[in-house]
């Protein structure tokens, strides 16, 4: 599909360069300060999928930047049991969550093909003191982060799975869209376990919600290529709400 995002493995893109800054990065930096960042970032060969970029419970020494393609982060109960606690597209920070304790709370893992900037920490931290808007995108990013996790927390206890699957979809189509990809046209990345295991559903749920949503002419699903073909209807359903 050619609008679909995927995970690229060309020559390393500067800060300045890379077509992700305006998402990644607070407009108002501007070049001079914008070199200083890419000083510090670390670009690395890309993951493969089921690549762990960290584990839950590794020391804390990075936030990192996906540049390409996806991850998903989850935590693993003292039982051993998994929960998937997000799903990371480009641009999208990740590993701010080990600041308190330290320690990442959570792994991350390559959904596919995916390219990251590293940015050690302690570094960053330097920086922010330098550059008050470095500062204010990061606390930007911490609050998106915790109204995130108050919306997931709604969704899980107040709404049905079609209202859960239908939020998802939103969600996505929303974000694709900021990133300059079809936001009626994607390819999902995660697997149909996966989605349940985020929106605390069965896997056979999520495959007849599916079927249904197709029944009734929301989407058009074949395998993880997905066709939005009444946004404003699968919308409704997810309670009106567009935001990411």
């Amino acid at each position: 599909m050619s609008d679909s995002p995927k995970a690229r493995t060309s020559t390393p893109v500067h800060c300045k360069d890379c077509s992700l800054s305006g998402l990644c990065l607070p407009l108002s930096m501007d070049l001079k300060d914008m070199d200083a960042l890419d000083e510090i970032v670390k670009r690395g060969r890309p993951l493969k999928k089921g690549d762990y970029l960290f584990r839950q419970g590794d020391h804390f020494t990075a936030v990192f930047a996906v540049r390409a393609g996806s991850l998903r982060t989850f935590s693993v109960s003292d039982s051993g049991d998994e929960q998937i606690t997000g799903f990371h597209l480009p641009s999208e920070l990740v590993g701010l969550s080990g600041m308190d304790s330290e320690t990442y709370p959570v792994s991350a893992q390559a959904l596919e093909t995916t390219s990251v900037c590293e940015i050690p920490f302690d570094k960053l931290d330097e920086l922010t003191v330098q550059l008050p808007q470095l500062r204010r995108q990061l606390m930007r990013v911490m609050s998106r982060e915790i109204r995130d996790d108050q919306q997931m927390m709604l969704l899980l206890s107040k709404k049905t799975a079609d209202e859960r699957i239908a939020t998802l979809l939103v969600n996505l189509s929303a974000r694709f869209s900021a990133r300059g990809f079809s936001a009626n046209h994607f390819r999902l990345a995660m697997s149909r376990n996966e989605i349940g295991n985020h929106l605390g559903l069965a896997v056979e749920t999520v495959s007849r919600v599916f079927t249904r949503f197709q029944q009734n002419g929301l989407i058009l699903a074949e395998g993880k290529d997905v066709k939005i073909l009444d946004p404003i209807q699968l919308c409704a359903l997810a309670g009106g709400n567009l935001n990411t």
